[in-house]
């Protein structure tokens, strides 16, 4: 029996959706995921690794996606423009963020948080 094709697409929309909460570790590791576990429970810093984990995962070669997650599964990935646009997407949003909490961050430290 063959094992279960995990699909790079798939994690990569569920690390730039759900990262903050391990979804994509969820679905490529199960349950017992101990890191999958952690994520939930530091879920705001949490956010921010999730979209590490969909950079990752959406630039890791076809080849090597195999390798590491479908070794047994008989199929080939073939990952198209959709992985692209969610890498782009989370390179995006994951920008923004950072740039929102430092902008709010040095509003604090600098103002005492008087405008806003």
């Amino acid at each position: 029996m063959a094992a279960a094709h995990k699909n790079k697409t798939l994690a990569a929309l569920l690390a730039a959706l759900l990262g903050g909460l391990g979804a994509h570790r969820f679905y490529l590791f199960g349950k017992k995921d101990l890191r999958a576990w952690i994520y939930v429970l530091l879920f705001p810093l949490s956010v921010f690794a999730g979209f590490l984990a969909a950079l990752v995962i959406g630039l890791t070669p076809d080849d090597k996606w195999d390798a590491r997650f479908n070794p047994h599964s008989g199929r080939a990935s073939h990952s198209g423009w959709a992985v692209i646009l969610l890498v782009i997407l989370t390179f995006a949003l994951g920008s923004t963020a950072v740039i929102a909490v430092l902008a709010r961050m040095l509003d604090l430290y600098l103002t005492g948080g008087a405008y806003g």
